[in-house]
């Protein structure tokens, strides 16, 4: 129905402080979400990281940040090591890497890491998301 809570929540759940008003309006700048919505009215999609079996954007990155965990398949990105040359954002073919032009970092999807779900799925109130195991691998 693009109420893009799933955008609110994403960003919040990667904010400093985990209460919604000090996250937006408090801090000096709001996270970048990592999953958006796409209008194509009347429909609207979620685009989010796939978290591909053979990742482009792993491949692409030249210090190493962007990495595949062999065991989950989740494609991660260590944000110490990320130089903000955005090569991954060219290699992703869904475009779903983001840049954080404020601190000069790719952000990506990290299926929310530690929680039990993505904070997207868990908040969406029409369950047009869903976060599941196939075939042994984790995807949103």
């Amino acid at each position: 129905m693009g109420c893009r809570l799933c955008e609110v929540h994403c960003q919040l759940q990667h904010a400093h402080s985990k209460d919604i008003i000090k996250a937006f309006k408090r801090a000096d700048h709001a996270p970048v979400a990592r999953v958006r919505v796409q209008a194509a009215k009347p429909l609207f999609f979620s685009l989010r990281c796939q978290h591909c079996d053979d990742p482009a954007c792993v491949y692409a990155c030249l210090t190493g940040a962007l990495s595949r965990d062999p065991i989950t398949g989740a494609v991660t990105a260590d944000e110490e090591r990320c130089i903000g040359c955005w090569t991954c954002v060219l290699a992703c073919p869904y475009g779903t890497i983001r840049r954080d032009t404020i601190r000069h970092k790719s952000v990506k999807c990290d299926l929310c890491k530690g929680a039990d779900a993505p904070a997207c799925v868990l908040n969406c109130p029409n369950e047009a998301l869903s976060y599941e195991e196939v075939t042994g691998e984790m995807v949103a």
